[in-house]
């Protein structure tokens, strides 16, 4: 039998992650929504793709979560996505609900998951989940920082014309406008990065990064989804396959970076534990002030949570 990997959402993101996480080829996937016919018709879709991909895991939709019993993670994806001039802070009252009985489903049928919290605003969303399972820091966990980093890559990959496979970055901090690129954690190829960029252009770079998914909200209408489900999907494959990736990821803070009782992106190794280790870089002043600025930011977000 194969292990089991449920996503809940169906929508653009988490039925991305499932193909994704299908197409490593090791997990059974259920994709769940309260949409009648939205993941049965999505699961379907999948199936049919995977003769053509070469993937052989099967793909479940199902309105209900008997479907997901004793998975090995869950992803939340469900929640409502951002619309244009919308912030983050806006969606807390209503994701906070989303999330709360997601997670209070998921968990009945699956009591020795782990969970991965993708829903926006991703921080407080994370504090939702963990307060509602009662599960440990370990096993619950957020993703943004795989998602921010791919982001300020891909701008260093354009602006130094080298590969993005050589491109080193991390990006710390809340998933919003107060992320932290980590500048001086940054390099092409072993090369640090303001050896091949200007100051202007580095700030140039930053300031994308921390306005990436506002950027494709305007284009698009909607939030990105190719990115962030395969982003989900990689912290997927660190947990199942227990790979130990230092990954950014959003972790419960305890002290760590001088940050008590708070989700916040920090460098992780995750593993079939779950958050096995939180990394603390040596950052420099600007870089510390700019993390704890970020803090701030996500505590006013998470004191809107009415539980």
């Amino acid at each position: 039998m194969r292990r089991k990997v449920t996503v809940v959402g169906a929508g653009n993101v988490g039925a991305t992650a499932a193909q994704e996480i299908a197409r490593r080829d090791y997990a059974d996937v259920v994709l769940v929504d309260i949409k009648e016919g939205l993941p049965q018709g999505k699961a379907l879709d999948l199936n049919e793709a995977g003769p053509v991909l070469g993937y052989e895991p099967t793909i479940g939709g199902s309105n209900g979560y008997e479907e997901t019993a004793g998975s090995d993670v869950v992803v939340i994806t469900a929640g409502l996505p951002r619309k244009p001039g919308m912030s983050r802070d806006d969606l807390v009252t209503t994701n906070e609900q989303i999330v709360g009985s997601v997670t209070r489903e998921a968990v009945e049928r699956s009591p020795e998951a782990i969970l991965i919290v993708v829903s926006n605003p991703l921080d407080a969303m994370c504090h939702v989940a963990k307060n509602v399972s009662g599960w440990s820091r370990e096993r619950v966990f957020g993703m943004a920082g795989i998602l921010d980093t791919a982001r300020f890559s891909t701008f260093i990959a354009w602006e130094t014309g080298a590969s993005a496979k050589d491109v080193t970055a991390m990006v710390l901090g809340g998933h919003g406008d107060q992320m932290v690129p980590v500048v001086s954690a940054t390099s092409v190829g072993g090369v640090p990065l303001a050896e091949l960029a200007s100051p202007e252009a580095i700030e140039a770079m930053v300031e994308r990064t921390r306005k990436g998914g506002g950027e494709v909200v305007e284009l698009l209408g909607t939030s990105a989804w190719y990115a962030p489900g395969a982003a989900a999907a990689q912290m997927v494959d660190a947990v199942m396959l227990d790979q130990k990736r230092i990954l950014p990821c959003t972790a419960l803070l305890q002290g760590e970076y001088g940050i008590d009782d708070l989700y916040m992106g920090v460098p992780v190794k995750l593993g079939v534990a779950g958050v096995e280790e939180i990394v603390e870089l040596d950052l420099t002043a600007d870089e510390r002030a700019a993390l704890d600025e970020s803090a701030a930011a996500v505590r006013e977000v998470v004191a809107v949570l009415t539980g």
